[in-house]
């Protein structure tokens, strides 16, 4: 099958970063949300992003420009399907909206769709019925798509076995690194060890072993790593983490849980809205003196 229009459902900060690789890529894309504000605010990320790349050298201006071209925006979920031949859902890690999500789209979109969801914690067989076509729904996650350009593929038991070589080719497309997970896991690969060691800094801060810099601090020196994790935490988001930390069922998830809600109650999301453990465009931990 090929694949030449590429739908993002969600234009948050994953599935801004999605199309943009998508249409630097050469596909066409159209990135929809229900919410005005989060589509008007995908555009200046992209152009931002962009601006990045070029100054990284990763892209020459004219690419970036190119890639602009080929991204339409619409509020408008109809409108978006059109064409569309991968859809690339992200939107918020909630069941109940994944599912009311999926039942609207499987109603309106072509059937030649293939459609992939991008949820960091949840399984693809939880939405693929309600789909309308769980042949062709599989799970196909990705992660910063620029920097650390790993896309997970999981099928569901019930995915084409065929669909699997077609994602595969459009990871290596989309400039990223297919990994196979070979059947349903919540976390894929990388999220379990990840989630393992958010747990281990959450005890620590909840049990009032250490503050919050304290704990980044030692990770960062001891592994020569930009970030700690409450720093990529912000980065993934307080709400996503919420969401994620509050599914479980341990004592200590449930207290780091209940304190991530006191910050997300507070708007505090992290990187997205400006503060969450550190205040943002220019975090302590990003500072010269923060390891010293």
């Amino acid at each position: 099958m090929t694949i030449s229009t590429i739908g993002i459902i969600g234009a948050g900060n994953l599935g801004t970063r999605i199309g943009l690789q998508a249409a630097l890529s050469g596909y066409k894309v159209n990135v929809y949300d229900n919410q005005e504000d989060s589509l008007k605010n995908s555009l200046p990320a992209m152009k931002k992003l962009l601006a990045k790349l070029s100054r990284a050298e990763l892209i020459k201006e004219d690419e970036g420009k190119k890639a602009l071209d080929n991204i339409s925006f619409t509020l408008d979920l109809e409108e978006a399907l059109k064409h569309t031949d991968l859809l690339s859902e992200s939107v918020t890690e909630d069941p109940d909206i994944k599912t009311e999500v999926w039942r609207e789209i499987g109603q309106l979109a072509p059937a030649h769709t293939i459609f992939t969801t991008n949820t960091s914690y949840l399984l693809p067989s939880q939405f693929a019925e309600i789909s309308g076509r769980p042949e062709k729904f599989c799970a196909f996650h990705f992660h910063d798509v620029f920097h650390s350009r790993v896309v997970d593929i999981m099928p569901h038991p019930k995915t084409d076995q065929a669909l699997i070589s077609v994602l595969e080719e459009v990871g290596r497309q989309l400039n990223q690194i297919p990994i196979l997970v070979k059947k349903e896991h919540s976390g894929y690969i990388f999220n379990t060890l990840l989630i393992a060691w958010i747990d281990a800094a959450g005890r620590l801060l909840t049990g009032e072993i250490a503050e919050v810099e304290a704990i980044d601090k030692s990770w960062m020196i001891n592994f020569n790593m930009p970030a700690g994790p409450f720093g990529i935490l912000d980065n993934v988001g307080l709400d996503t983490a919420w969401h994620i930390t509050s599914s479980r069922r341990n004592p200590a998830s449930r207290a780091f849980a209940a304190l991530l809600k006191t910050y997300v109650d507070q708007g505090k999301l992290g990187a997205k809205s400006g503060e969450g453990f550190y205040k943002y465009p220019n975090p302590r931990y990003k500072s010269p003196d923060f390891l010293h």
